[in-house]
């Protein structure tokens, strides 16, 4: 055993075997690491046998003096999964400011008389994705009732057109490019649109009966009838293990639930729906009505909507804003909220393309609403001193895999969120990210002692990838920014975040050489 193993031995209770090399987690706080040995420390954990068919991509560096203390090809290309939502909601946060607020309006297409809307309400979309039950305490209507109350104090009794939604903000295309079909019935390949209501799914509790029945099956909103539910769960035993299966046809929203469950447990989870448009001002007219509003006509995307040639222009009734950028940047990051990111970065390009021509060329017809988007934030990316023709972004939230940044890339832009001028986009972005032992997607990690609460980062996580990058605080008081990706792995997650979680710790304990 050389030096260097010898100290990692003494200081982290190592136990080094060279064909395996067999690590436990440092078991205190040492006094005298250095970053050099932490790095030897790393290097041993990389080398782990069931590790070794894995890629990483590694850079630490201090945010005191910008002297990098751990590198492992850090200019190399890798699939960053959820991290790269770090870049999608740094640009928003720099370029519109955590105070940007999304502001949807509603117009009456016609005159009031007598407590009618002769004629059609409309809603714009401005990619609001909040517009549910987050922000409500989970009443998923509760927004659609102000709606109804404002109606009324507009003096709207009953609207004699249709309820109609402009989803004309965005593109029609649904999904991200490079996302996988078999993961579009799920939440987190959710639909995108200017509309969004409820994260664009709807939400199934299964009950369990009598064993050999059926469970019971219902979902909000309401039983929406925008939904169709073939139910053909199964309650078993308690000693049977049970499963869960979901399925939605592409392009429908006929939903077949095969999930089994024991009696008396409830089994909830969140399933995408087919054209969020249609959706909102499906579930809209039905809370109307509910409201004592009533509507003669239907609900109807503006693809499908015919106003009269005589049509009056739109008249604003009012208009409804969202909870600040700051506040959905933690769904981004704390939650790793898909839908949330990929509805921020078409909104950024919208409103970058219309306040600032020389960013990005709006009138390109071949240019989608999410390029418009990553063609603003590469304002950002720059600024941030990343090598913009080296960078390959397709979306917002990162699953698809055709995403590709490096470990020196991610820890550029998170050096230069740290260092930013504006107190206030320095702070929306730091306290959009988990915190360590504490809450978000790394609540349950960095529990000790000695590492709770010290740890702000952002996981990132597809098959076979797994990211995780961020800031930690070494004992003597180093402020540090890391980035730890893995691609190609074959063990089990777990496994891959326990050795980024040692990493981060060894560096956290060490002291500057």
């Amino acid at each position: 055993m050389n030096n260097d193993n010898r100290l990692l031995a003494a200081f982290f209770g190592l136990t080094l075997v060279a064909a395996g090399c067999a690590t436990t987690a440092p078991t205190s706080s040492p006094e005298a690491l250095s970053f050099g040995e932490a790095s030897v420390y790393a290097e041993a954990l990389l080398s782990r046998t069931d590790l070794s068919n894995a890629y990483w991509g590694i850079r630490f560096v201090r945010l005191d003096n910008g002297t990098e203390v751990y590198t492992h090809n850090e200019s190399t290309s890798f699939v960053p999964a959820s991290n790269t939502k770090l870049y999608t909601t740094a640009a928003a946060i720099d370029q519109l400011s955590e105070d940007f607020r999304f502001v949807t309006p509603v117009f009456a297409a016609g005159e009031v008389q007598d407590g009618v809307l002769r004629g059609d309400l409309v809603i714009r979309g401005s990619g609001d994705p909040s517009i549910g039950g987050r922000f409500h305490d989970g009443d998923r209507i509760a927004i659609f009732r102000q709606w109804a109350q404002k109606l009324r104090e507009s003096g709207i009794e009953r609207i004699s057109g249709t309820i109609v939604g402009d989803d004309t903000l965005f593109d029609d295309l649904p999904l991200g490019s490079g996302w996988m079909w078999d993961d579009e019935t799920y939440s987190y390949s959710a639909q995108v649109g200017a509309l969004s209501f409820n994260d664009n799914c709807i939400d199934v509790s299964i009950t369990g009966t009598t064993p050999g029945k059926a469970a019971e099956v219902s979902w909000e909103p309401f039983d929406t009838p925008y939904a169709a539910v073939t139910n053909r769960t199964l309650t078993v035993v308690d000693s049977v293990e049970t499963e869960e299966s979901y399925f939605r046809p592409r392009a429908s929203n006929r939903f077949t639930v095969s999930s089994t469950v024991h009696p008396g447990d409830t089994i909830t989870q969140s399933l995408s729906i087919h054209n969020p448009t249609e959706y909102f001002v499906s579930v809209l007219r039905s809370v109307l009505i509910d409201s004592g509003i009533s509507v003669d006509g239907y609900a109807v995307d503006i693809d499908d909507w015919s106003p009269p040639e005589d049509a009056r222009p739109l008249r604003k009734l009012f208009e409804h804003e969202s909870p600040s950028l700051a506040e959905l940047a933690a769904v981004v990051n704390k939650r790793s909220h898909n839908l949330y990111a990929e509805q921020i970065l078409r909104a950024l390009g919208g409103v970058v393309t219309t306040t600032d021509a020389t960013t990005t060329d709006s009138s390109d017809p071949d240019k989608t609403t999410a390029e418009l988007g990553i063609d603003a934030a590469t304002r950002t990316w720059a600024a941030a001193g990343i090598d913009t023709s080296r960078i390959q972004l397709v979306d917002g939230s990162g699953l698809s895999r055709y995403n590709l940044v490096t470990a020196r890339m991610t820890s550029k832009l998170l050096e230069f969120m740290w260092h930013g001028d504006d107190a206030g986009k320095r702070s929306a972005f730091l306290e959009s990210l988990s915190v360590g032992g504490v809450d978000g997607t790394i609540g349950s990690r960095f529990r000790s002692p000695a590492m709770s609460g010290r740890v702000m980062a952002k996981t990132g996580t597809v098959s076979n990838v797994s990211s995780l990058s961020g800031y930690v605080t070494t004992n003597d008081g180093i402020p540090l920014a890391f980035t730890i990706m893995s691609n190609n792995f074959t063990v089990e997650t777990d496994t891959v975040r326990t050795v980024q979680d040692k990493i981060v710790t060894a560096f956290t304990f060490a002291m500057q050489d």
